[in-house]
């Protein structure tokens, strides 16, 4: 019955389109009956989202396009929070505390938003797939690398079009870092570094006691938790704080790695990598013993990716990432009184080539700052802030328009972070969080000692996501599921 209202929702806009060509000399045309810029309700999409706070307040209010679409329905675990803000944005959308149940009972749905904690993504996303919706989720796709496979796969079969809201992705002027590195002027580009300030939230210590007492009255926790154990509610988590501890979160690189490792991964045309390894900031509260915390993310980690050669990058690359504010040290070839990366340096990037360095910002909705050095002292710099005539720079009006002209459309085929890309992509993100685990693993040895026994470059079998030297690391490929919310 599903099937069958789709097709006739799609027989619909395509009868009206064929009408319109067919009998063009009887009617009026739609914006002299209702306006300049009228779209009629028959070309609307019809959207909802899941998350309606937070981001997700400005993903679906970007995805209606000031109106043009039709918000049929919201989604989210306390409509008192900041999802109130959606509520007043479009007071006609039906609300739900359930995604799922919003999904079963509002079958004209189009397309969603997904703008949730990262563990909800994948189960979010797969959910409304499976019901032939298109999707756009909030980066990081996913929470671990087998969700991201899954969607990537899922989107492809069923025909879905889907973004990631990595927004930076569709910035104009990563056309000119593009123009850089495939100008060849780099010579051989061998090293890329990248670093972030974050995080800016509460991380590296022992997880707060619960008080079930704090919990926000129209808080729906048990929805919140999602695929996540069941626990009473903890305030330390909600409402942000969640972003650094793995049951909910992807730390540092989850916040920014999608838009910042997105800078090279899109330019250089990497693809998986080849082997992962990192350190991570250690705090000690009494002496000779560092506290141990591996239910959550470290204060600061330093990981190492290495890629083989692809069409843009004739050599094998290394890629380092450093989070908790530890950046890279400031390159001779660029004045000391420049910022590296972004302002303050405090988020960046640095592509380095044996004739010079292209250094750039956080891709998010900050200024991209783009830098072009070359050892001869030639040099180019883009602007230093940028003007934007849409909402961060029109990410989720490319997604609805691909949505209505269908998949596999050249509307669709031009989305900068459809899961074809914005997958592999996100499990290079995820594979620094894989490192970073394996190398908190530890085990009592022969003496009765506590050793860590997975601190070593971990190989990467991209294809088949799986860790070939150490196999107790393939365990956070993925994650335990809380039943009912398997992915």
């Amino acid at each position: 019955m599903k099937k069958r209202k789709q097709e006739q929702s799609g027989s619909r806009r395509a009868f009206i389109k064929h009408s319109a060509v067919a009998s063009s000399f009887y009617i009026v045309p739609r914006h002299v009956l209702g306006g300049l810029g009228y779209t009629a309700p028959s070309d609307q999409l019809n959207l909802a989202a899941i998350g309606s706070g937070g981001k997700g307040r400005s993903d679906i209010k970007n995805a209606s396009v000031e109106g043009r679409e039709r918000v049929v329905a919201l989604c989210d675990v306390d409509f008192a929070g900041s999802a109130k803000a959606s509520v007043e944005n479009f007071p006609k959308a039906k609300l739900y505390a359930d995604y799922r149940q919003m999904l079963d009972q509002e079958k004209d749905i189009d397309a969603v938003t997904i703008s949730t904690p990262d563990h909800v993504h994948a189960p979010a996303a797969v959910y409304a797939m499976e019901r032939g919706k298109h999707v756009y989720v909030q980066k990081p796709m996913t929470n671990n690398i087998k969700e991201a496979r899954i969607l990537t796969e899922m989107a492809r079969e069923k025909r879905i079009v889907s973004q990631m809201g990595n927004q930076g992705g569709s910035n104009p002027l990563l056309g000119m870092v593009q123009k850089w590195v495939d100008s060849g002027n780099l010579g051989k580009i061998s090293k890329v570094q990248v670093w972030t300030n974050r995080p800016v939230w509460p991380q590296g210590f022992a997880m707060p006691e619960p008080d079930a007492s704090k919990k926000p009255e129209a808080l729906d926790w048990n929805l919140w938790l999602g695929p996540a154990p069941m626990i009473p509610y903890t305030p330390e988590i909600h409402p942000f704080n969640w972003r650094g501890w793995w049951d909910y979160g992807t730390g540092a690189l989850g916040d920014v790695g999608c838009h910042l490792i997105d800078i090279p991964f899109r330019t250089l045309g990497l693809k998986y990598p080849t082997d992962a390894e990192c350190s991570v900031g250690s705090v000690y509260t009494q002496m000779w013993n560092a506290d141990y915390h591996p239910e959550g993310c470290p204060p600061s980690s330093f990981i190492t990716l290495h890629f083989g050669a692809t069409t843009k990058s004739k050599s094998p690359i290394e890629l380092t990432w450093s989070d908790g504010g530890i950046r890279p040290a400031h390159p001779e070839i660029i004045p000391a009184d420049h910022d590296i990366g972004g302002s303050n340096s405090a988020n960046g990037v640095l592509i380095i080539g044996e004739n010079g360095i292209i250094s750039t910002n956080i891709n998010d909705s900050s200024p991209l700052m783009p830098k072009f050095y070359l050892n001869d002292g030639t040099t180019e710099f883009g602007p230093e802030t940028e003007p934007n005539d849409e909402p961060e720079y029109g990410h989720h009006r490319k997604w609805v328009d691909a949505c209505k002209a269908g998949f596999g459309s050249p509307e669709h085929k031009a989305l900068t972070s459809s899961f074809d890309y914005a997958g592999p992509m996100t499990e290079t993100v995820l594979m620094g969080n894989l490192a970073i685990r394996s190398y908190m693993l530890r085990r009592e040895n022969s003496s009765g000692k506590m050793e860590f026994y997975a601190r070593k470059k971990l190989l990467w079998d991209g294809e088949n996501t799986r860790i070939t030297n150490m196999e107790e690391a393939n365990q956070f490929v993925t994650r335990t599921y809380r039943k009912g919310w398997e992915v």
